[in-house]
């Protein structure tokens, strides 16, 4: 019986391993504590889902990213994202913003914002670029340094 037990918590802890959710968009890091970092919808991890989220934490899931250009030509992304966890989630984000090269464009606006998401509720962000020359950019979260 011990042995059978033992071989269930290992299967388990390697489907839950397996499951973890990653940003779709490459130029977006969620940093630790701030994405998913919980189970995938799968019908056979499903039953213990709550109990393991409990354990592993939820987080925030980008799930849609809008570009379009102000009518004084600048980049202007809207990016939505929905917080899967039952409670607050307090991080920080920055934006860097990159020219046709794919070199950092240097601003003063390029520092780490405080943000929060209600739980199980949709967040959304915008950035609009401090200069013409940026064509893409990089968001990189972190989890609140002050809480």
């Amino acid at each position: 019986m011990l042995r059978y037990s033992l071989f269930i918590a290992i299967v388990g802890i390697v489907l839950l391993a397996g499951c973890a959710s990653q940003p779709s968009d490459p130029r977006v890091n969620m940093g630790k504590g701030v994405g998913g970092d919980t189970l995938a919808d799968n019908v056979i991890t499903r039953p213990f889902a709550l109990a393991v989220s409990a354990l592993l934490g939820e987080g925030i899931e980008i799930t849609d990213i809008i570009e379009a250009h102000t009518p004084e030509g600048y980049l202007d992304v809207q990016m939505r994202g929905y917080n899967k966890a039952h409670g607050i989630k307090r991080f920080e984000y920055r934006v860097e913003w990159l020219d046709a090269n794919g070199m950092t464009i240097p601003t003063k606006t390029s520092v780490w914002q405080p943000c929060s998401a209600m739980g199980k509720s949709e967040v959304s962000f915008r950035f609009i670029a401090p200069r013409r020359e940026a064509v893409n950019f990089r968001l990189n979260t972190r989890k609140d340094t002050k809480s």
